[in-house]
């Protein structure tokens, strides 16, 4: 069924007069840029919450490879 509905956009896409087809590539790329932004702010979001309650260790590498290790 998905594939269906995306074989339907491209025969739609392809059917749109070519000035068409380049604004409807612009605008679908900043809507995924700005998707990606939105993903990336709401995982800093998430990083910085566990910071803050402690869920996070710092350290070295050195520090990451002992803490590994002994898991």
């Amino acid at each position: 069924m998905r594939d269906s509905g995306l074989n339907k956009l491209i025969d739609d896409f392809n059917g749109l007069p070519f000035e068409d087809r380049e604004y409807a590539l612009e605008l679908i790329r900043k809507q995924f840029v700005e998707a990606k932004r939105e993903a990336i702010f709401k995982r800093a979001k998430e990083a910085e919450g566990n910071l803050k309650k402690g869920r996070v260790k710092r350290g070295s590498l050195q520090d990451l490879m002992k803490d590994l290790e002994s898991d």
